[in-house]
């Protein structure tokens, strides 16, 4: 006699369950944190008190004296949202679900699109050259400040708004009686089937692909010598202080990015190529595309928030240029490349191991 026992959920797949309770102590940690900057007047890391380019960051708008107290009641109330929605799969009332959705997304959109900025797209960009380049001293930086407090909180604050957002949607959708971990229901949506998603995705990739490469334009050729959108004086003086191959870096990484990016559409953004020698052939992990890619979409977008709101780089730019120009097109960037990346996962993502649909 056979007997047949019903396999248990592989781990990954109870991921979803944690997102709560890690977003509720993220933020309560840092909530507890700003409350003792409020009480000791000391540690609050933006607006006035970021010494280090904070006048790109909407932040800079709201007064300390104001923006304290604000911060440490908003993690602390959100981390309260986030520990309620722990709890087991109890629908609310339709109201109150709302409030509390509402809430929740609106404060991640804070932490992950307001009060990150530019400098955690520079940072991510110029990484691999500060690594590449730290044993040989060049470039010519003082490290301790890039890597400061203020873009400490900044990375702090963009993962507690990734795992407020990962929580508030795991509990829409248990509440929603549909499966937390991929979101389906009895009936799916035409739109996340996967020809549907290949359809529209293919216009988002060849969005997100074409703007990163008009930005690395520019950065090559001034590398080249070639005072592309901008004046020969200024051309000059770059190559002089060294920020010409600073530019000829980001737009490297942004070639790069690019590329990767077609892989959400290619064939070897699936199976790995036959060049790469042990893993030829083998299916690439759905996660090793999507996760990066949306890392990338959301700074995108917290970038040009705080970028494309500062008086300042309208003067240095001369706005609809050669020179700004590739960075007024950051919005759209980062949203055709989330909507990329999502369209990849509906592609790919297969059999629900929680649910079994699919």
């Amino acid at each position: 006699m056979t007997t047949i026992t019903a396999s248990r959920p592989r781990s990954d797949s109870r991921w979803p369950d944690r997102l709560a309770p890690l977003a509720a102590g993220w933020l309560g940690l840092w909530g507890v944190l700003a409350l003792l900057g409020t009480l000791t007047g000391a540690g609050y890391p933006f607006g006035a008190n970021d010494t280090h380019g904070g006048e790109v960051s909407l932040l800079r708008l709201v007064p300390v004296e104001l923006a304290t107290p604000l911060f440490a009641g908003v993690l602390l109330s959100a981390a309260v949202a986030a520990l309620a929605m722990s709890r087991p799969a109890v629908r609310p009332p339709g109201p109150l679900r709302a409030l509390l959705a509402g809430y929740g997304w609106a404060v991640a959109f804070v932490l992950t699109v307001v009060v990150p900025d530019v400098r955690v797209l520079l940072m991510l960009g110029y990484l691999p050259i500060l690594i590449v380049g730290a044993p040989f001293g060049w470039p010519p930086v003082d490290y301790s400040d890039l890597f400061n407090w203020a873009l400490f909180a900044r990375f702090a604050a963009l993962a507690g708004g990734l795992l407020l957002a990962g929580a508030v949607l795991a509990w829409q959708r248990r509440t929603a009686a549909a499966c937390v971990g991929c979101g389906r229901g009895d009936t799916d949506r035409e739109w996340t089937t996967p020809a549907a998603a290949s359809r529209w995705g293919r216009w988002a990739v060849g969005i997100a692909a074409a703007i990163p490469l008009t930005y690395a334009l520019t950065r090559f050729a001034w590398a080249a010598g070639i005072p592309l959108g901008i004046s020969r004086e200024f051309l000059t003086e770059m190559q002089e202080t060294g920020l010409v191959w600073a530019g000829f870096g980001l737009g490297a990484f942004a070639t790069v990015g690019a590329i990767l990016t077609l892989g959400l559409v290619q064939r070897w953004g699936e199976r790995f190529p036959r060049w790469m020698v042990g893993l030829a052939g083998r299916r690439v992990p759905v996660k090793l595309a999507v996760v990066p890619a949306t890392l990338v979409a959301v700074a995108v977008t917290a970038a040009s928030f705080g970028l494309l709101s500062n008086p300042e780089f309208w003067r240095l730019t001369g706005g609809l240029s050669l020179t700004g120009a590739p960075m007024l097109l950051w919005p759209f960037w980062g949203i055709a490349l989330g909507a990329a990346a999502y369209a990849y996962h509906l592609r790919r993502r297969g059999t629900c191991r929680r649910c079994g649909r699919g």
